[in-house]
């Protein structure tokens, strides 16, 4: 499944347009919150917004951090919910006891194999979370997007994005063991995020064409524009022209940066004249 997804050729779309489509999908674990996705997603941009307002990835971090849901939908293929949704943790190493529904794991293989039922199993005391396999869902797709798109949010966003499924390490502190200096850093904004993930939730609406130019602005701004990439079959002059007389550029300095534009497209990254 994560060779599978993460190919990226599922669908092209932009992250509003992606935003929307969780209009379609509930998130049958989530038992806070009836409403669709979108309502969470912007409920708890605009809680960080109002408390942080300065730190604008983290506003953006938290309209997308959920937006690997769409794997629920059946443009994305409508994979059940138990392969989306749900609690995440490491594989290769013991399953502790504080990930829920621990007692199932004892039908499982790995619980019983010597290989992967230690403390470390197959990695090592601080090793990095980025060198842990874990297990699949919406936050490790999403991760996989924004880095294979090589987004420019910070590496405490892409943190957020991936681990905050993570609840044996944010709540019960499990497997800070695999944690290197960049992850206790990061760990500190995931706690903080996990606040407003949780308990944003309310059946408050959302006036979304109010906040809409506002996320729209961050998506530019921050450079992950174009995230689900089935591959581009555009004509690279005129649009590196385009952007290339925006910087007051002409041939053949614009040429020079055809190479370079094309990769920053395929990442979502659009030129912005200073």
């Amino acid at each position: 499944m994560r060779e599978e997804y993460g190919n990226l050729d599922k669908v092209e779309m932009s992250i509003w347009e992606c935003c929307e489509l969780l209009n379609d999908v509930v998130d049958e674990s989530d038992p806070d919150l009836d409403e669709p996705q979108i309502e969470h997603l912007l409920q708890t941009a605009e809680a960080i917004r109002k408390d942080y307002p300065d730190e604008d990835w983290l506003h953006l971090t938290g309209l997308i951090h959920d937006l690997g849901k769409v794997l629920l939908h059946p443009s994305f293929g409508g994979l059940p919910q138990w392969a989306v949704v749900g609690d995440t943790y490491p594989v290769g190493c013991a399953f502790d006891k504080s990930i829920v529904h621990h007692k199932y794991f004892e039908e499982n293989p790995d619980y019983h194999n010597p290989a992967y039922n230690t403390k470390y199993g197959v990695y090592s005391e601080g090793c990095g979370l980025n060198n842990v396999m874990m297990s699949w869902g919406h936050d490790d797709y999403m991760y996989l997007v924004a880095k294979e798109n090589k987004t420019t949010l910070p590496s405490a966003a892409l943190f957020i994005i991936r681990y905050h499924s993570f609840y044996a390490l944010h709540r019960s502190g499990s497997y800070k063991q695999l944690m290197n200096g960049e992850d206790v850093e990061n760990l500190k904004w995931l706690e903080i995020f996990n606040k407003y993930d949780l308990y944003s939730k309310s059946k408050v609406r959302i006036d979304v064409e109010k906040v809409k130019p506002y996320y729209l602005s961050l998506i530019e701004k921050l450079y992950v524009l174009l995230v689900y990439v089935a591959g581009l079959h555009h004509q690279a002059e005129p649009a590196v022209a385009a952007d290339a007389l925006r910087f007051n550029l002409h041939p053949p300095k614009w040429q020079l940066l055809e190479i370079d534009y094309w990769i920053l497209v395929a990442s979502g990254i659009h030129l912005v004249a200073p």
